[in-house]
């Protein structure tokens, strides 16, 4: 419903796509700062200002805030809107509404350059002593580091994500920025907050802070985490990562350090670090690495490797560039499932040359001829099996030791998500089909309740301090 106040003046609480699709004139952009520090912006037509409250999903007339220069839109008939409320990151033409993200939009990338060059418009300078005050550190990673701190003025804690200028270019920065403003209408997606500024030495960006650090501060060693609270976090996490999907956006980098803890017991997480988020279909340079969350289908990248360091000097290298595909998640959510019910990882590399990897694949290829020809316990379960443990004769297929201790249900949900070849994968939100049944075997699970009822014990009686900062290390490289 809309109330027309004057020609130039609209008060509204028409949603935002319908809004922007019955605008008739260019639009600019102002970023704003409340004093909830929401991520808001001003959208002026003819010298009159219409604010969206990202908090209430209210519509208010007049200016608020501090209101920046006008952003120039980057066409004489397009300028970049971001509602990060409801419709994420849109683009307003004369008459037509795009939303970013869209699959079938074949201009996302361009049109998420043009946000990062409005962004850089209203870039500010400040020193962040001045309006913060640093508490501690979160995390450090390739990218910088993530402080802890509590805005001066208004008491607010949030995470300070700072990026060295030496290392990070403006336009790394404000891409991952906006993605993290446009990603967080999902619960558990993280939430910047609209602060962004730079200083001398590095980028900053504001966003959500983690209270209860990330989900290596909750496995336990040897152990893991309770069936409960793995299946919570899985619930959680494959919805935010097929809401990604259907923007048509990959992680491809879902791992424990960036799984972030909102709430005690794993009753509130978030995925974060969008740093290496691309659109599904780009082609990127292949990279194989030593690490179980490396898809299987890089591992030619691994001996033509092998082979460039034995050519001369003088030879160039041969790239291998591979489309960005769903896959990539779907494997590290596998990955991450077994992680979090081990506190282990089930291989160190997902190549032939790994022991622990060949004897997955003989075993799943096992599995699959058995199934194939209608024998063998680890048949695809019905509706009423999924709430049982049924064990028997799993022995005939030879399941890899390092799989042993989870149940039936667990080893077709990971069978799913670590499918071999990529386009045979499951879908994130395949995981939901395999919640409320048992995760692990009855013995593993008895044991696990022991084992974590020792270590807590232990912890009291050693304390925080040096002995986390090990046994963090020890998961680390576990």
């Amino acid at each position: 419903m809309e109330h027309c106040v004057s020609p130039r003046t609209v008060i509204t609480d028409t949603p935002p796509a319908k809004l922007w699709s019955a605008m008739d004139r260019k639009v600019h952009i102002y970023s704003i700062h409340t004093p909830k520090y929401f991520y808001q912006h001003h959208v002026t037509i003819a010298n009159e200002c219409m604010l969206y409250d990202l908090e209430d999903q209210q519509t208010h007339h007049g200016c608020h805030g501090h209101l920046m220069n006008n952003a120039p839109a980057v066409s004489s008939c397009m300028a970049t809107v971001v509602i990060t409320g409801t419709v994420c990151l849109m683009l307003h033409t004369v008459g037509q509404v795009c939303t970013m993200g869209n699959p079938f939009e074949k201009d996302t990338a361009r049109d998420l350059d043009e946000l990062c060059y409005l962004t850089a418009q209203s870039m500010t300078s400040m020193v962040t002593a001045e309006h913060f005050r640093v508490i501690k550190k979160l995390g450090e990673g390739s990218y910088g580091k993530v402080m802890l701190a509590v805005h001066k003025k208004r008491g607010t804690p949030m995470a300070l994500k700072f990026f060295p200028r030496s290392s990070t270019t403006l336009h790394t920065f404000l891409r991952e920025y906006n993605l993290s403003l446009s990603f967080c209408t999902h619960p558990s997606l993280t939430r910047a907050l609209g602060i962004f500024f730079s200083t001398p030495s590095h980028y900053i960006f504001a966003q959500q802070a983690a209270l209860y650090g990330d989900l290596y501060d909750v496995i336990v060693s040897d152990v893991g985490v309770s069936e409960v609270q793995a299946q919570s976090v899985m619930s959680q996490l494959s919805g935010a990562v097929s809401y990604l999907h259907s923007l048509g956006f990959v992680h491809r980098d879902i791992k424990p350090e960036n799984v972030f803890l909102c709430a005690p017991n794993c009753r509130w997480v978030k995925l974060g670090d969008f740093g290496l988020v691309r659109l599904r279909g780009t082609k990127v340079r292949a990279v194989w690495y030593e690490s179980p969350f490396c898809v299987p289908e890089v591992e030619r990248v691994k001996h033509i490797k092998k082979e460039s360091a034995s050519k001369q000097k003088n030879e160039e290298k041969e790239d291998i560039w591979m489309p960005v595909e769903s896959s990539l998640d779907t494997w590290a959510l596998g990955i991450l499932t077994y992680c979090l019910l081990t506190s282990c990882f089930p291989w160190e590399e997902s190549t032939s040359d790994d022991p622990g990897y060949r004897q997955f694949c003989t075993w799943f290829n096992d599995v699959k001829e058995k199934e194939e020809r209608g024998i063998g316990q680890n048949r695809p379960m019905d509706r009423k099996e999924r709430g049982t443990d049924n064990r028997e004769g799993e022995a005939e297929v030879g399941i890899p030791s390092q799989f042993q201790s989870l149940s039936t249900l667990a080893l077709t949900l990971l069978r799913r998500l670590l499918h071999p070849l990529p386009e045979q994968r499951g879908m994130p939100d395949e995981v939901l089909s395999y919640l409320g049944g048992p995760w692990l075997s009855k013995t593993e699970e008895e044991e696990k309740r022991r084992q974590q009822e020792a270590q807590e014990e232990a912890r009291k009686i050693l304390g925080g301090g040096i002995e986390e900062d090990k046994e963090r290390e020890r998961k680390r490289e576990r």
